[in-house]
């Protein structure tokens, strides 16, 4: 079975005739998990509640049609991206083409031809499935595989006004390889992708609680978000992360804090406010880490204002 027919995808049918839901329901019973609902009202509440793959929306319902579905289902910003395919008697022109500006991606004409129905529905569940791909690939790090620094200034945002609403702490780490220009140039640039993928590996078995996430930010730095933590969490976290990348046991002869790859670690914690940004706490962390590189490197270093 192809990736895009599987049981993670899920297909929403919206339509006030009972029949021709069953009917639907039996021709796609095996394209992923079933859905429907028998109203626009009910149709609505489903979709955000389970955010389906594919919606099949009837354009003839009362009292709410299916124009007005599509335009609220485009209008909310939970469900304003799920692909709508209009299922409508009405084979005009106008009507092709009012189903089209209202915002579908396709319609399917009754009396319904199961093949018909299956192909263009298959369709659209493949370019989903393609879409979500390049999207993900798109946030990814081709190197590592951690999520790119364009996702994690996108994340840092959004956790951010999500703990300044609920005001809780946000803690954030910088991560940097020591001495890894001169690793690059004893041991060459391959064996430096090598270690780069080791690190970052290690960061990201290490870095397991709800919502944290590690990226890496350019280079041989990364930066790890840590969302509500508190100083001695933090800390813990900051000793974690060394010790893991010590344990690697890469020989770097060229460094002058230790006879493998080592890190440094900059930490920031903060009740984000009105007044700051996540700007401002990447400056902390930047700030920090450059305390821990003048103190010696291979070691965590937390900001304080002192």
């Amino acid at each position: 079975m192809p990736a895009f027919l599987s049981k993670h995808s899920s297909i929403l049918i919206i339509d006030d005739d009972i029949n021709l839901i069953r009917m639907l329901s039996e021709i796609l019973k095996d394209f992923g998990r079933i859905l429907f609902a028998n109203s626009g009202e009910m149709g609505l509440e489903v979709a955000r509640q389970q955010k389906p793959s594919l919606i099949l929306l009837d354009v003839a319902m009362t009292p709410m049609d299916g124009y007005e579905v599509c335009r609220r289902l485009r209008d909310d910003e939970v469900t304003r991206n799920i692909a709508i395919i209009f299922v409508t008697a009405n084979t005009g022109m106008d009507s092709e083409i009012a189903c089209l500006d209202a915002g579908a991606v396709d319609f399917i004409c009754k009396p319904l031809n199961p093949l018909v129905v299956q192909a263009r529905v298959r369709t659209h569940l493949r370019l989903i499935h393609d879409s979500a791909s390049l999207e993900l690939l798109a946030q990814r790090d081709a190197l590592t595989g951690l999520y790119n620094r364009g996702y994690f200034d996108k994340a840092i945002d959004v956790e951010f006004k999500r703990l300044q609403r609920h005001q809780l702490p946000l803690g954030i780490a910088l991560v940097d390889i020591d001495h890894f220009k001169n690793y690059n140039d004893t041991y060459g640039h391959i064996a430096g992708d090598i270690a780069l993928r080791a690190v970052a590996e290690a960061l990201q078995l290490a870095t397991k609680r709800p919502g944290e996430l590690v990226a890496r930010y350019g280079g041989e730095e990364f930066v790890v978000l840590l969302p509500q933590v508190d100083a001695s969490v933090l800390a813990q976290y900051g000793q974690l992360i060394c010790d893991a990348v010590r344990a690697l046991q890469i020989p770097h002869q060229a460094s002058s804090c230790a006879a493998h790859i080592t890190i440094s670690v900059g930490l920031s914690i903060e009740i984000p406010h009105a007044e700051s940004s996540p700007k401002d706490c990447i400056e902390r962390a930047d700030r920090a880490l450059y305390h821990a590189k003048e103190s010696g490197r291979n070691r965590y270093h937390i900001f304080s204002d002192s």
